[in-house]
């Protein structure tokens, strides 16, 4: 096919602009291609580990229920190890935490509870863990250690359960008008309607109300 003056001079230009930079134009589009590609890839990975930690998930519940403490040890710890970015592996810290102290292994519930906050984004979760940490220092009369947990900063939601539970510290260290003073503020925080506000009252009246 022939062509004219002008239109051969396009074609020239054409050509000589594609040898220049034909090459970073096809490297460019092999990225993106690439990176779609990844994308594609990464979800489809994340998918696949999502499901096999709700299955790791779901035998932890189980071992949980029927209290095996040794196969709760055993699903918590892959969960942990294999799928640490997701929440399964935070509550599969949790649960084994429970688990491991009332088999009467409060090191090994204290490490799970800190490796908790150490790695879960959620201050709720952080916040749970947190106050569970504080019980067992309680229980292991570690008393100045379970009071930093709880003064630490937390949300609201947690205002009654922290004070309460700082109150119970405050009272097993011999300091019963502070421990009456926390008694009285986790009255004011938890709600009206809770059972749990007539545990607290009890507490609340044997020191004098």
């Amino acid at each position: 096919m022939a062509y004219d003056l002008e239109e051969q001079e396009q074609i020239d230009a054409i050509k000589a602009w594609w040898k220049q930079n034909g090459n970073t134009v096809l490297l460019s589009v092999a990225v993106f291609v690439a990176i779609v590609a990844g994308i594609q890839g990464w979800r489809a990975y994340q998918h696949k580990q999502a499901g096999q930690a709700a299955g790791l998930y779901e035998v932890l519940q189980g071992a949980a229920d029927s209290h095996d403490v040794n196969k709760v040890r055993e699903a918590a710890g892959q969960l942990i190890e294999n799928f640490p970015r997701t929440s399964y592996a935070t509550h599969a810290a949790l649960v084994a935490a429970n688990a491991n102290y009332e088999s009467g292994d409060a090191k090994s519930a204290k490490a799970q509870l800190q490796w908790v906050l150490g790695h879960n984004e959620s201050d709720e979760v952080r916040d749970v863990a947190r106050l569970r940490l504080a019980g067992i220092l309680l229980d292991e009369k570690n008393y100045g250690e379970a009071l930093k947990q709880l003064e630490t900063k937390h949300g609201a939601a947690f205002d009654g359960l922290y004070a309460d539970l700082k109150g119970d510290v405050l009272l097993a260290s011999g300091k019963e008008s502070e421990a009456q003073a926390s008694y009285k503020l986790a009255l004011e925080k938890i709600d009206p309607t809770s059972a749990y506000r007539g545990l607290v009252q009890m507490k609340l009246d044997g020191l004098g109300g």
